[in-house]
């Protein structure tokens, strides 16, 4: 018999509930979701090569199946949300190694990480970080990696320095090279635009009146006058 025309699900369904870990059992195997389905049961569809989680019908993750018994495979990006909360338990984290071997989290990454740590503090350093990471969910990974390098270079260590940059990034390799830039000589000092800077440039124009105290001091003779019709009744 010829195969339908019309699409149809060749995955099989599971429909695990999360634990307090983050995690979903499917098989043998662990998986991370996001930390918010934490007690919600999520569906899952397992194929050969892969596995997709759905919350309702909304695709919540999406991971590499695991062929060992007994394995478990943590996306970094799951558990953002908790760690920016407590981050001391970053440095130790489980998902962070698995983003290493996977080559998510680079050597830049740890050289923003340590002078970040340097500058602020071991736990602010670390928080810094952490705020930088939710950028993979809007732009490319390369485009990241190149926005921390240019802050790590010009010594600009908050995720308002790196956000701005990593779109110039994703900007620029958009954008025609027709007509781009002359590039920077050597050894001249990286420069980055402050996210919060950025912001107030691009601000619309007040136009408003400044305020006026005048109405406050109707407020006041009023009182005088109340107050002085007060004292004189008790007087009498």
């Amino acid at each position: 018999m010829p195969l339908p025309e019309e699409p149809f699900e060749t995955g099989r369904l599971f429909t695990p509930r999360v634990d307090r870990y983050s995690q979903i059992a499917v098989r043998t195997n662990r998986y991370s979701v996001p930390t918010r389905l934490i007690g919600k049961r999520v569906r899952v569809v397992l194929h050969a090569s892969h596995l997709v989680v759905y919350d309702k019908n909304v695709e919540v993750a999406r991971h590499e199946r695991l062929i060992a018994k007994g394995s478990c495979r943590l996306d970094l990006d799951h558990y953002l949300e908790a760690l920016i909360r407590r981050p001391g338990a970053f440095p130790g984290a489980t998902a962070l190694e698995q983003a290493r071997s996977a080559g998510k989290f680079t050597a830049v990454h740890d050289a923003w990480w340590a002078q970040a740590r340097k500058v602020h503090g071991e736990r602010d350093g670390t928080r810094a970080l952490i705020e930088v990471l939710p950028l993979n969910r809007h732009l490319a990974h390369e485009h990241v990696v190149a926005g921390l390098a240019t802050a790590l270079r010009a010594g600009a260590l908050t995720a308002d320095a790196v956000a701005p940059e990593a779109r110039k990034a994703a900007q620029a390799e958009d954008e025609p090279t027709v007509g781009a830039s002359v590039p920077a000589l050597p050894g001249t000092p990286a420069t980055v635009t402050s996210l919060h800077e950025w912001r107030l440039a691009h601000l619309p124009p007040d136009t408003r009146p400044l305020p006026s105290v005048t109405p406050y001091d109707q407020l006041l003779r009023r009182r005088r006058t109340s107050g002085s019709g007060h004292r004189g009744g008790e007087a009498q």
